[in-house]
């Protein structure tokens, strides 16, 4: 078992594709061809006291929910504590992971962990209620990227179907040759120095032909145009080039829009938060009457920025981390409640559940909870 193998099993949990476009995920530091010879630690954040637990524990990695690298390091040295922890990792040979916002993306991740404790659920790993991703992922495969429309004679049908597809287009997941046609007249008026294919130069003529429609991935687009071109019987064959929308996942993606079974009003679902993540205290503010409600944002750490989606969405209160005083106000402005439990006490509490899904992925490898990692914030 080397760490690419390691790295291999976090990206089959948590794939990096469902991470923010913005965010620092994957291997940061470490080489992927080193042996696992030792335990791999997992944190919340990697302080100085992480790192010199690992080190004491004899660990080959450590996952870092959050990245410890995220601006640009000019160097590496003991200046900063920031640099030190990376230094020192290096200097013990301890990889290191960081899985963040594609963690809380995927199903059955950080976010839908949170959902689950919120909604009352009594089943381990099944929230209870409706649960959507607020921001849904869009996917778009990698032979699907954009679509190439013709117009051909039914009798060049085949030979140009069979064209596009050797230069890479019609392809989907395990088929190939995949296209749509229809049946259908066009017209068109050659110009001096045309040679029409059917019909005269300066005639408006009509044709019988079929409308061609075939995906294509990006890369082969070029190749994929100029074939057929070359096996297309006109002159000057119409082809049109449209770029595809990602399909979106319903249930992958930033944020979850929860829909209760059962209503309940917001001081129960603080009350909920505070067991499920294990806080003394949790905070929350009324938009008006604590009324029971059905429908709940959830954004573990930092959600502020989807929580104007969530109200447009329909959710009535909206859980997460933190926010700044005016993002709350923003929040019962707009008529929604506002739940606030701490920033990483809404996403340590799943660190066991990684733990159990890393173990079973590969099986041999110890896992340990990091005891050093804790809110850096103290409740009194």
């Amino acid at each position: 078992m080397t760490i690419h193998d390691l790295v291999r099993a976090m990206e089959s949990i948590a794939p990096l594709e469902f991470a923010e476009t913005w965010d620092r995920v994957g291997l940061l530091a470490g080489d992927r061809a080193r042996p696992v010879k030792g335990p791999v630690l997992l944190t919340i954040d990697l302080s100085e006291a992480v790192l010199a637990e690992a080190v004491k524990a004899g660990c080959c990695a450590v996952v870092a929910y959050h990245p410890p690298i995220w601006d640009p390091l000019t160097r590496i040295t003991d200046a900063t504590p920031r640099q030190r922890v990376i230094l020192r990792a290096l200097e013990a040979g301890i990889a290191v992971y960081s899985p963040h916002t594609a963690l809380d993306a995927v199903a059955g991740g950080v976010t839908d962990w949170l959902a689950e404790g919120l909604s009352g659920s009594d089943q381990a790993g099944k929230v209870a209620g409706d649960c959507r991703a607020l921001s849904p992922h869009a996917r778009t495969p990698a032979t699907q990227q954009v679509k190439i429309v013709t117009f051909v004679p039914e009798s060049a049908l085949e030979q140009v179907r069979g064209a596009i597809a050797t230069a890479g287009g019609g392809r989907i997941g395990a088929y190939e040759l995949c296209s749509f046609s229809v049946a259908g007249t066009g017209t068109f008026l050659g110009g001096e120095g045309s040679k029409p294919t059917v019909g005269k130069p300066g005639v408006v003529e009509s044709a019988a032909e079929m409308r061609l429609e075939m995906v294509c991935a990006r890369q082969s687009l070029a190749l994929a145009v100029e074939t057929l071109r070359r096996f297309h019987p006109y002159e000057e064959p119409a082809i049109d080039v449209y770029e595809l929308a990602g399909q979106p996942l319903r249930g992958i993606g930033a944020g979850r829009r929860l829909s209760l079974d059962r209503p309940a009003t917001v001081a129960e679902l603080a009350q909920r938060l505070k067991g499920w993540i294990h806080r003394d205290r949790v905070r929350y503010a009324l938009a008006g009457d604590d009324k029971p409600v059905s429908f709940v944002g959830v954004v573990p750490g930092s959600g502020a920025s989807l929580s104007k989606l969530a109200r447009r969405e329909g959710c009535e209160v909206f859980v997460t981390g933190e926010m700044s005083h005016h993002d709350v106000t923003g929040a019962l402005h707009a008529g929604m409640h506002v739940i606030l439990g701490n920033h990483t006490s809404t996403e340590r509490g799943y660190l066991p559940r990684l733990a159990s899904r890393l173990e079973q992925t590969l099986p041999g490898l110890g896992v340990i909870v990091s005891r050093e990692d804790r809110d850096p914030l103290i409740t009194v």
